[in-house]
């Protein structure tokens, strides 16, 4: 079948979308770019140590809460 009809790749087709200036997504940009500034990865690295640190803190009371009410609940009921 190759033969008879060879494999032709079509040609590449240009796709051209034209860009146009966006105020506000120039605005939203350079806020963006303004907020990052030297340190800022060390900040946010700290600032999200520190809430899994209270998120480990509050899980560990849940369950030592639970552990004690269990512990009651047979204590009481045997």
């Amino acid at each position: 079948m190759s033969v008879l009809f060879p494999k032709v790749n079509k040609p590449r087709e240009w796709d051209y979308r034209p860009i146009y200036y966006d105020k506000e997504k120039e605005a939203r940009k350079d806020k963006k770019l303004a907020r990052l500034h030297h340190g800022s990865f060390r900040e946010e690295h700290e600032k999200n140590m520190t809430t899994a640190r209270r998120q480990r803190s509050s899980k560990l009371v849940f369950w030592i809460v639970l552990f004690v009410l269990l512990i009651l609940t047979f204590y009481v009921f045997l």
